[in-house]
């Protein structure tokens, strides 16, 4: 699991950094993963398809302690 987040990258910051203003996904660390995305909706689509939420345990399924 990578835990990433959102995030938008204004004009400003894009020119500063070099990349295309948009949404990209980041690590903690902030590195970039993926974009520039059109919107946060298709962002958020992208690290659930990249870091998908761990599965459930099935119900009555014993967890480790």
């Amino acid at each position: 699991m990578q835990n990433l987040s959102p995030r938008h990258v204004k004009t400003e910051e894009s020119l500063r950094l070099g990349v295309v203003s948009g949404w990209y996904s980041t690590k903690v660390s902030g590195t970039f993963v993926s974009g520039p995305h059109d919107s946060e909706a298709d962002c958020l689509r992208k690290i659930a398809e990249i870091d998908p939420p761990p599965a459930k345990a099935a119900k009555g399924a014993r967890v480790a302690s």
